[in-house]
């Protein structure tokens, strides 16, 4: 058998993100002001910092503005409640993100509460959770929705494949079982306590990975043919060959490849879709704000 296609996640979000540059020079056109997020992080955390520097680029290059909000660790929460609530008001911002994870002492969940659901386009408030779980239109968390847009690309119809989700996470794995479900998939979500888990995997058409535990799933674990979507991305500790360590994904990826039909790599899988489908969420409450339809085919 043929290893398995590479599913190239960095060569799908390139193209969204310049159709999303395309639209966004029209909603300006069509509004007089570019569709703004604002990305608050609290504290020092060295990968949050990288990841909030990465957003405020990608928003430039698609010509959205970026608002960003660095604030010292010993923010109370207050404060930051008092900011969120600043933002909710701002006509100028269409989405908000509070970098996670947030310092101690910080409660994440009521400062998710905090923002519009309109804006979040995180897709993490339970207004937005409940949306997606009943089947109305709202955000849906940034990378469950871009491994969606890589299976249809991968699959079109997605009608009637059985897949199996592993991890139960409300950021990816809930989620994207529902996505799954709204496509008319046959989903199951397994866990670190399902049963005969590598029996479970083994069904699947389609399995996503998202447990954070490094190349987990094994080769023999994977259906002849089928589709993954590996959405962790691990370092491993340093070698002499490699002193940084080697970043890997939830699932051992060349024994999958020689089993799979197709396979995102890591890096370069899943990860680069995540802040295109966030310029996207952006530039959908933009849309909405401004009282205008949402383009087609976002």
């Amino acid at each position: 058998m043929a290893e398995a296609a590479v599913i190239d996640g960095k060569a799908f979000a390139a193209t969204l993100r310049a159709r999303i540059g395309t639209l966004a020079a029209d909603f300006v056109r069509a509004t007089g002001r570019r569709p703004g997020l604002a990305v608050v992080l609290v504290g020092e955390d060295p990968a949050s910092q990288v990841y909030v520097g990465a957003k405020a680029r990608a928003c430039e290059e698609a010509g959205l503005a970026s608002f960003e909000h660095r604030l010292p660790a010993e923010t109370s929460e207050a404060e930051l409640l008092v900011l969120v609530e600043r933002l909710n008001r701002d006509p100028e911002v269409d989405g908000i993100l509070v970098q996670m994870p947030l310092p101690n002492g910080l409660d994440e969940q009521a400062v998710i509460a905090a923002i519009s659901p309109d804006k979040d386009v995180d897709g993490f408030h339970v207004i937005n959770a409940g949306r997606l779980s009943v089947g109305q239109t709202g955000f849906v968390p940034c990378t469950p929705l871009g491994c969606l847009m890589l299976l249809k690309d991968r699959h079109g119809d997605l009608s009637g494949l059985e897949a199996v989700v592993i991890g139960r996470s409300n950021i990816v794995g809930k989620p994207m079982a529902q996505l799954l479900i709204d496509a008319n998939a046959t989903v199951t979500i397994a866990h670190s306590r399902t049963k005969n888990l590598p029996e479970v995997v083994r069904r699947a058409d389609i399995v996503v990975a998202a447990v954070g535990r490094p190349e987990m799933v094994r080769g023999d674990w994977i259906k002849p043919g089928a589709t993954v979507i590996d959405v962790g991305i691990n370092r491993l500790p340093p070698t002499e060959e490699k002193p940084k360590g080697r970043l890997v994904g939830d699932v051992a990826y060349a024994e999958a490849r020689e089993v799979a039909g197709a396979i995102t790599p890591v890096p370069g899988g899943v990860g680069p879709m995540t802040i295109a489908v966030l310029l996207r969420n952006t530039l959908v409450a933009a849309h909405a704000h401004a009282g205008l339809a949402a383009p087609e085919g976002l």
